[in-house]
C-alpha cells in the first residue's frame, strides 16, 4: 500500500510546485526583460531630448547644417552610447531616413520587430512592451521613441539592443527558481515518506497481526501507535474482535476437551463390558469382533480429540533445538513400527561424511516431536509393505526443513487443497485405520512455535510432508 500512496502523493506535490513554478519563470523572465525596456526608453528619451531642438532637414538646407552643434553633439552621443554599450541607436525621420545613427550606416529595416517599433513611435506611442525574449531566442529587442513638435511626430528615436545579458539573467533566475523547486520536491517527498509513514503504521501492524492470527497464533495483539484517528479506531476494534473470537475459539476447545474426556470414562466402560460379553459368545462371533473394533476406533477419536484441543490451548516453550538430533532420534524411535508393517524408515545425514551433523532452530521440543510423530505415523500407515519412508532435515534460508517423504498412493490435486482439515480423508483411503485428526495436531502444535507445515505429491508415486521451523527466535521468544 505504501508503494502505490508514496508514489500517489510525490506526483500531486510535483504538480503544485510544476503549476506554481511555470508561471513564477514566465513572470521573473518579464520582470528581467522589464528592466531593460525601461533603461532602454530612459535612453530613447534622452536621445529625443537632444534631438528635440534639431532643425528639421528642410531648416538644414537653409542654415549650413554642417556648423549645426546640435546635430554634432547627438551624432557624438549616439556613437558614444553605440561604443560604451554595443546597442544600435538612431533618430529617423518620418520616410525612414537617418537624423543622425550609430552606427553610422545604420537604417530601419522595412518589416520585422524595429520595424514595427518605428510604426508604433510615428503614430505617437512608445514602445514600452515589445515581445517577451525567452533564453532560446537569439534576437534584439527593438524599442522606440517619438519625437514631438508643435504636436506632430517629426522623427522617432529607435534602440536595437541585443539579448545576450537578458537571456543570460533570466537563464541564471530559472536556474535558481530549479533548485528552489528541487529542493521544496526533496522537503515535500521526505514529508511524504513521514506522513505514510505514520498513516500507515497502524496498518502494517495490523497486518502482521492479523497473519500471525490466521496462521494460529491468537495471542497476537495490535498495541496501540500513532496514526490517524480512524485507523486507531480500528485498531481498538480489531482487538476487541480478537479477544472475542479467542474467546469463543478458547470455550470450543473447552468444549471438546470436556467432552472427550467425558465421554472417554463411559466408553472404556462400555469397551470392558464388551469384552466381557465376547468372553461368553461362541469363539469367532464376528458380530462381536466389529463391536470391539468400532468400540476402539470411537477411543481413538476422542483420544485425537483430546490431543488436538490439549495442542491448540497448549502455550509455547521456545528455545533453541537441534533439529537433526531430534529428526533422528525420533526416525529410530519410530523405526520398529515400520518394521512391524514391513516398511523401511530411512534418515538421510544432513550433510555427506559427516555424522552427527548439527542443524539449530527454534522450536518447542515437544510439540515438534508430536507433530513429527503424527506425520511419521501417517506415512508408515499409507505405504507399502516393502517400500520405504524416508526422512532428511535441510536448512533453507531462515527456516530448517524436516521433510517426509513416504511411497504411498499419494493424493491428487484437489485433495492436497484438503489435506491437514480436520476429519478429512480421502475416498480412496477409508480402509486405512485413522480418525483424520493427526495432521491436523501436527498443524497445531506448529502453529504455536511458528512453524508451519506444507504438503507436495512425490513422483511417482507418494506424498512429501515438510515441517519447517525459524532458524532465528520468533517475536515474543524467550
Amino acid at each position: 500500500m505504501r508503494s502505490r500512496l508514496l508514489p500517489l502523493l510525490i506526483i500531486l506535490m510535483a504538480g503544485v510546485l510544476l503549476a506554481l513554478g511555470f508561471p513564477l519563470a514566465a513572470s521573473q523572465a518579464a520582470a528581467q526583460q522589464q528592466r531593460v525596456v525601461v533603461d532602454r526608453i530612459d535612453d530613447t528619451t534622452r536621445f529625443a531630448a537632444l534631438a528635440q531642438f534639431v532643425t528639421t532637414r528642410d531648416e538644414q538646407s537653409a542654415a549650413n547644417p554642417v556648423d549645426d552643434e546640435r546635430l554634432h553633439t547627438l551624432h557624438s552621443e549616439l556613437a558614444r552610447y553605440q561604443q560604451l554599450y554595443g546597442i544600435g541607436a538612431g533618430v529617423f525621420y518620418r520616410d525612414r531616413t537617418a537624423m543622425a545613427a550609430a552606427p553610422e550606416n545604420w537604417k530601419v529595416p522595412p518589416n520585422g520587430e524595429l520595424y514595427d517599433a518605428y510604426l508604433a513611435a510615428l503614430l505617437g506611442r512608445r514602445a514600452h512592451d515589445p515581445r517577451q525574449v525567452w533564453p532560446w531566442q537569439h534576437r534584439d529587442l527593438a524599442v522606440a521613441s517619438p519625437i514631438v513638435r508643435d504636436g506632430d511626430v517629426v522623427a522617432v528615436v529607435v534602440t536595437d539592443s541585443p539579448t545576450g545579458a537578458l537571456r543570460s539573467r533570466i537563464l541564471h533566475g530559472w536556474l535558481l527558481l530549479a533548485a528552489g523547486e528541487m529542493a521544496a520536491m526533496a522537503i515535500a517527498v521526505l514529508f511524504a515518506v513521514r506522513l505514510t509513514a505514520w498513516v500507515l503504521l497502524p496498518v502494517a501492524t495490523l497486518d502482521r497481526v492479523t497473519h500471525d492470527i490466521a496462521t494460529g497464533r491468537m495471542k497476537s495483539r495490535v498495541a496501540a501507535a500513532g496514526g490517524p484517528p480512524e485507523l486507531r479506531r480500528l485498531v481498538r476494534s480489531f482487538n476487541e474482535m480478537a479477544d472475542n473470537v479467542e474467546a469463543v475459539l478458547d470455550r470450543q476447545r473447552a468444549f471438546v476437551a470436556d467432552a472427550s474426556h467425558q465421554l472417554r470414562n463411559p466408553l472404556s466402560a462400555l469397551l470392558l463390558r464388551i469384552e466381557l460379553l465376547g468372553l461368553e459368545l461362541p469363539a469367532g462371533h464376528t458380530e462381536a469382533e466389529s463391536v470391539k473394533e468400532e468400540g476402539h476406533r470411537l477411543a481413538q477419536v476422542l483420544d485425537d480429540l483430546l490431543g488436538l484441543a490439549v495442542a491448540e490451548r497448549g502455550g509455547r516453550h521456545l528455545a533453541v533445538t537441534d533439529i537433526a538430533e531430534l529428526t533422528r532420534t525420533r526416525t529410530a524411535a519410530w523405526r520398529p513400527v515400520g518394521d512391524r508393517a514391513g516398511v523401511a524408515v530411512e534418515f538421510a545425514e544432513p550433510s555427506a561424511g559427516q555424522e552427527k551433523a548439527k542443524l539449530p532452530g527454534w522450536a518447542d521440543a515437544v510439540a515438534l516431536s508430536s507433530a513429527l510423530d503424527a506425520v511419521l505415523d501417517n506415512a508408515i500407515k499409507f505405504t507399502e509393505r516393502g517400500e520405504a519412508v524416508r526422512v532428511r532435515v535441510a536448512a533453507h534460508g531462515d527456516e530448517v526443513a524436516i521433510t517426509v517423504a513416504d511411497s504411498g498412493p499419494g493424493l491428487a490435486e484437489d485433495e492436497l487443497a484438503r489435506i491437514g482439515d480436520r476429519f478429512w480423508r480421502s475416498n480412496r483411503h477409508q480402509n486405512v485405520q485413522g480418525s483424520g485428526l493427526g495432521l491436523s495436531i501436527a498443524h497445531a502444535l506448529l502453529s504455536q512455535g511458528g512453524g508451519a507445515i506444507g504438503y507436495a505429491r512425490r513422483e511417482p508415486h507418494g506424498l512429501e510432508v515438510t515441517l519447517t521451523v525459524p532458524r532465528t527466535a520468533p517475536a515474543g521468544a524467550g
